[in-house]
């Protein structure tokens, strides 16, 4: 009961940086506390951009998600995060690849493993926690969109205007790293989110023996509900769309709990996230209810003139849910 608290986050781009960055502030114990023990599993189905490239010319897993995530949790927030996260701007072949992309393409080739190398970058960085990719597996999304049709890769999904009918993974078989399923079986907490809920939340689902380790845990299952919409992904979805999406594709109830923010978004922002088809996430409280969920609120809203979720605040309500999920699992074995 002493020991860190374990938390297990499942996600993948901006979303889940950003969470790994808020939480790492309570990694050290202090006073009563005993600090945050941090597992991030990352989707690893990105096929555009540097990684995309990499993808193609290397047939190495996509590094850029991870990438963001090792920086989130690097102790050493200055030069080697910088310099892990520089985009060269020109230089034939160079152009576009970040330097922390090109390091874990190196890097895997050298010691012919991608986790492996990942493992290895994370101590170079070091960083304050444990990265897994979600499968070692190069796996690709495919997305039958309403109407029937089928769109292949990622990239293609994102741009994709049709509603999402069902998000598959080929091959279907791949399979997780033993270390993320023995981390999802010891952890207090498990998060999903926030994040593309098609593209970065749902293919760690579609990972087979994932979903399963996940019912399985004792471990509280909140999902952290995206504060807007994303276009063509999820139009006019509300948050109970969101989980049901998540339970469709994971073949199980799964969730706990959803967190979702109560700060409201100027007029201002709407307006200029309507332009681009987009819109606040309409919160179903009833419907979640129904779900069987529970409802956390919290103001989780970042100050500035984009809508992000705060990391420090996403910090703070998962410490919280860590010490509930700690109560839950020693009541379970009494």
């Amino acid at each position: 009961m002493n020991s860190p608290l374990r938390v297990v986050s499942i996600g993948g781009g901006t979303g889940l940086s950003s969470l790994l960055n808020g939480l790492k502030t309570h990694v050290r114990p202090h006073g009563d506390f005993p600090g945050v023990d941090i597992t991030a599993i990352v989707a690893v189905s990105d096929d555009g951009g540097s990684s995309g490239r990499l993808r193609r010319e290397f047939d190495v897993l996509p590094p850029g998600d991870i990438r963001n995530c090792m920086v989130a949790l690097s102790e050493d927030g200055a030069l080697l995060s910088r310099l892990f996260q520089y985009r060269f701007a020109a230089g034939h072949g160079l152009k576009g690849h970040s330097f922390g992309n090109l390091f874990l393409t190196a890097l895997t080739d050298i010691t012919g493993d991608f986790p492996e190398a990942v493992l290895r970058s994370c101590e170079v960085l070091n960083i304050a926690g444990r990265i897994f990719p979600a499968t070692a597996a190069n796996v690709t999304l495919e997305a039958v969109l309403e109407g029937g049709r089928v769109v292949s890769g990622e990239s293609r999904i994102s741009r994709s205007k049709r509603r999402i009918r069902e998000i598959r993974m080929k091959p279907a078989d791949a399979r997780p790293l033993k270390e993320a399923l023995d981390a999802i079986a010891r952890a207090d907490l498990i998060t999903l989110g926030p994040g593309s809920l098609f593209t970065s939340v749902i293919p760690n689902l579609l990972v087979k023996g994932i979903p399963k380790a996940i019912c399985k845990s004792p471990a509280l299952k909140a999902y952290f509900v995206n504060l807007m919409s994303q276009p063509g992904e999820t139009t006019n979805f509300r948050a109970s769309d969101h989980v049901e999406a998540i339970r469709v594709h994971a073949k199980d109830r799964l969730l706990d709990c959803a967190v979702v923010s109560t700060t409201r978004i100027s007029p201002a922002l709407r307006r200029k996230y309507a332009e681009q088809d987009a819109a606040p996430i309409e919160i179903d409280t009833d419907r979640l209810h129904e779900m069987g969920l529970g409802i956390i609120e919290a103001d989780l809203l970042q100050k500035g003139g984009k809508v992000r979720h705060n990391p420090e605040a996403i910090g703070a309500v998962i410490v919280k849910l860590a010490k509930h999920g700690r109560a839950r699992r020693s009541a379970l074995r009494e």
